[in-house]
């Protein structure tokens, strides 16, 4: 059914919406998406697995999708349109903006802000204290020291191939 004609069959005053669209333009189509949900009067459900950690006074805000074995710790707040993909670590004292996707098995410290936006890919690390800049893209493996500034994007190089074989190698 086309997005334009689903107020029709499916009543805002009786239904909630959820829109499940990826990292799409660095999260520009969910939240365009997100933007005309609302504006056809629906409200915005959100998903937190029974098995993602969360403490007391975690406030889930709308279309959130929070997978398994995620660990949001106090005092950390998570923004609306949010994707936290499975095993990911939500420092305390926290921010992650709004329209934000994460990826699998990043950390998050202590005292982090993530803009609006951002992308963070598999096994990105942020050390305490970083602030990240909006629409920024973290590319796999970083481990970003330092402040981001808007629009930012860290692109670690991959690991490279050694010149000695396998076989050469001893004691493995």
């Amino acid at each position: 059914m086309a997005f334009e004609d689903v107020a029709e069959r499916f009543s805002p005053a009786s239904f909630d919406c959820f829109v499940a669209v990826s990292y799409a333009k660095i999260n520009a189509v969910r939240t365009e998406k997100v933007a005309a949900a609302r504006t056809k009067g629906y409200r915005l459900a959100s998903y937190l697995s029974s098995r993602a950690t969360v403490f007391p006074g975690f406030d889930l805000r709308e279309n959130c999708f929070i997978l398994e074995d995620n660990t949001i710790q106090p005092f950390a707040t998570v923004g609306a349109n949010v994707t936290l993909w499975s095993g990911n670590h939500i420092g305390h004292h926290s921010t992650i903006e709004d329209d934000v996707f994460i990826a699998s098995h990043v950390v998050v410290s202590g005292g982090v802000r993530v803009g609006q936006g951002s992308f963070v890919g598999v096994n990105v690390t942020i050390r305490d204290h970083v602030t990240i800049g909006k629409k920024c893209v973290l590319g796999a493996g970083a481990l970003v020291l330092e402040d981001q500034p808007d629009f930012s994007v860290v692109a670690p190089r991959g690991s490279e191939r050694s010149p000695v074989p396998s076989n050469r190698l001893r004691n493995l």
